[in-house]
């Protein structure tokens, strides 16, 4: 599904104004957003715990509940990276690059193997 037009810096502004203007900042450590990010998680879980691997995994009368805590999931890593001086776009971009080297299409493509597990 392709997402609406949004720019990561954009959201990254909208969500530090909201803890300001709520003088939040003094509450948002390391820590304390990782918890947060970690406790978000554990709701979106708590949606699909029980709907095994069929598809949609997502019960339709719970959509919009899980686009919530999707969102709770995001707003919070955003704002993680955020206070602990990372730059998300970078990262992001970065990781793929290592994932790229690490499963090159040609031994990896179809499996679910990890990079440092021979071959079947």
């Amino acid at each position: 599904m392709p997402f609406t037009s949004r720019d990561l810096e954009d959201l990254r502004q909208e969500v530090a104004r909201f803890a300001a203007e709520r003088d939040w900042d003094q509450f948002h450590s390391t820590r304390n957003l990782l918890l947060a990010v970690i406790s978000e998680i554990g709701e979106a879980a708590e949606i699909v715990r029980w709907s095994g691997d069929r598809e949609p995994a997502v019960p339709p009368d719970k959509a919009e509940a899980w686009a919530d805590e999707l969102a709770d999931v995001m707003i919070l890593l955003v704002r993680l990276a955020d206070r602990s001086g990372v730059d998300l776009s970078a990262a992001c971009a970065s990781k793929l690059d290592k994932a790229r080297a690490k499963y090159p299409v040609d031994r990896f493509k179809g499996s679910s193997r990890k990079y440092d597990e021979p071959a079947s």
